[in-house]
């Protein structure tokens, strides 16, 4: 492999779902025919909330998003670049300077709908008709669709958010993912179910999936654990201050956990978040959930992400 030589996927690839797989798979493909890296170009924020100023929730972190591409589907370089410098060139001096002359590329694919340089003026014609001058190849990927729906961020984002998580899954290919680092919660679990409990705030502008209890995989330190997880405020909770928590029950584990690097995988929201009579009636429905969600893993087993 020459490593100053790059096949390289472009676009945002928030979640990298199912569509922006057939981008990811061409340039894996394409790398091992020519013997270069395969590479996929991100950037550091939403370009549509850089454009407006809007707060646009997204389906995964950066770090989520690289790694989603490296473990799914083979990428072995994301480079991640400031959109607010990108916004400002010009969209023939992002091919012919950044991509060909500093990253080396030989191959680019890109979507039918990809728009790069000042003012979004890059499109995929430019990008093609300007590589085949480079002598550079160039492929444009079209929309994918699963069951007559275009895959697209947007419409997983909306699954997400009300809670239809399996499928999400289905259109995503894989879990919805969210890692952070395990904060100390209330204990609640530990000490009156029996259930190590670990808590991560959802860093911003990820999504918050719709309120509620749902079946999930847990994986720190390079093992995978089943979890029943609580995504919301906890009304149940007597000093529950209101904020947002994610709040997982660890089966069959003991330890702590606190100040780990976790990812959570979602596949199946339960029920939704209620408030409970007593503490005892919610510690009871855990218990339930939480042999529900055993049953729903062995029914439906978890996808082998590493």
């Amino acid at each position: 492999m020459n490593k100053s030589k790059r096949v390289i996927a472009l676009g945002f690839f928030d979640g990298v779902h199912r569509g922006h797989g057939a981008l990811l798979k061409r340039v894996v493909e394409t790398s091992r025919e020519l013997g270069a890296v395969a590479s996929a170009f991100t950037f550091d924020r939403s370009p549509t909330a850089a454009i407006t100023g809007q707060v646009v929730p997204l389906l995964s972190s950066v770090e989520d998003r690289a790694w989603l591409m490296r473990t799914c589907y083979g990428i072995q370089e994301v480079i991640v670049s400031s959109f607010d410098g990108m916004m400002r060139m010009d969209w023939r001096d992002f091919i012919t300077q950044y991509l060909v002359k500093e990253l080396g590329v030989v191959h680019v694919v890109a979507g039918h709908d990809f728009h790069f340089g000042y003012m979004g003026k890059g499109n995929p014609q430019r990008l093609q008709e300007t590589c085949a001058q480079l002598g550079i190849g160039c492929d444009i990927i079209g929309k994918v669709e699963l069951e007559d729906i275009t895959i697209s961020s947007t419409y997983i984002r909306t699954l997400i958010a009300q809670g239809e998580m399996d499928r999400a899954v289905e259109f995503l290919g894989h879990p919805h993912v969210l890692t952070n680092r395990v904060t100390h919660g209330k204990k609640i679990g530990s000490s009156s179910l029996g259930f190590p409990t670990v808590n991560l705030q959802i860093p911003s502008p990820v999504i918050v999936p719709a309120f509620g209890v749902y079946a999930t995989q847990v994986s720190v330190a390079g093992q995978r654990y089943t979890a029943v997880t609580n995504v919301g405020v906890r009304p149940t909770v007597e000093d529950n201050d209101g904020r947002v928590t994610v709040e997982g029950f660890i089966l069959d584990f003991s330890g702590d956990l606190y100040g780990q690097e976790l990812r959570m995988e979602f596949y199946h929201r339960i029920r939704e978040e209620r408030k409970f009579s007593s503490f005892q009636a919610l510690s009871d429905e855990i218990r339930r959930n939480a042999q529900q969600t055993r049953d729903y893993f062995q029914a439906v087993p978890p996808l082998p992400i590493p």
